[in-house]
């Protein structure tokens, strides 16, 4: 992996913010052989990260410690936290960001290997069997059979999460731009009719298409915007009131709603369960 910083725009769905660094992928480990069936590798990125637009030989599972990931894939945005991670399907393009001091691992699975039915980007919940199995077969000792066996418990552990946090973003270029203002600045609260009049789009257009393209209103895709960052933000160990007042909202006890009503816990909850695990 080798990175730069850079301030410029990404991905067409977030700004960088200023000293990230921009890291480049491999297709495979370097260590991959024709034999392989689960590779895991980790790092330590000190500084806030992002991966540009990139695709695998292999199946990827993705997870973190200490922080958030967020992820592009395919018109669908994933923001996982600690206890969850992210499986990418092989030859799928993806880009993503992680938070600053956090600990990533990444485990590659042979395709022709795996006996998972994951055909799309699916969230995972990385109990600790899982994660635990796939660190130690980071190890490049292990012998034949000891990794064979790690390996079929592995298969036999991985289980999609409950919570699939996905944001879908729109497709249609007359509603685009709105979406990317907004991923770039959450907190941008202009009314519907506010847009509508900036972007010469009318109201009922601008809600059609985003009820067409997303399966959501505008109002309920905006909130999802703000709760894919507000995770970010709890897990990066911003206060609830400084998280409700970082994305535009007017009371905490509005944030804490709306936050309970997506992800099926409030924000206090949601930090003390990450920080315990």
């Amino acid at each position: 992996m080798t990175s730069s910083t850079s301030t410029s725009r990404s991905l067409g769905a977030w700004r960088r913010e200023p000293g990230t660094a921009l890291a480049q992928a491999t297709p495979l480990p370097s260590d991959a052989t024709s034999s392989f069936v689960i590779l895991t590798e980790s790092y330590a990125i000190d500084v806030s990260t992002e991966w540009e637009p990139h695709s695998h030989l292999a199946h990827e599972l993705l997870w973190a410690r200490d922080g958030t990931l967020t992820a592009q894939i395919e018109g669908q945005i994933f923001t996982v936290s600690e206890g969850y991670g992210l499986w990418i399907p092989t030859g799928m393009l993806h880009g993503g960001r992680l938070t600053a001091q956090i600990k990533l691992f990444s485990a590659f699975f042979a395709p022709e290997r795996t006996t998972t039915g994951f055909r799309s980007p699916t969230v995972i919940t990385m109990e600790p069997l899982l994660e635990s199995l796939l660190i130690h077969l980071s190890s490049r000792e292990l012998s034949p059979e000891a990794r064979a066996r790690a390996e079929a418990v592995v298969f036999d552990v991985l289980k999609p999460s409950d919570h699939q946090l996905a944001l879908r973003l729109p497709d249609d270029p007359r509603i685009s731009g709105i979406a990317d203002r907004l991923l770039a600045d959450p907190a941008d609260n202009r009314s519907l009719e506010q847009w509508a009049e900036d972007t010469g789009i009318s109201a009922r257009t601008i809600t059609r298409a985003y009820r067409e393209t997303t399966g959501l209103s505008f109002a309920q895709w905006r909130q999802s915007v703000k709760i894919h960052r507000a995770i970010e933000l709890l897990a990066s160990g911003e206060e609830v009131q400084d998280v409700s007042d970082l994305l535009g909202y007017a009371q905490p006890s509005t944030f804490i709603d709306a936050f309970r009503r997506t992800m099926g816990s409030t924000p206090g909850a949601f930090t003390s369960a990450n920080t315990n695990k």
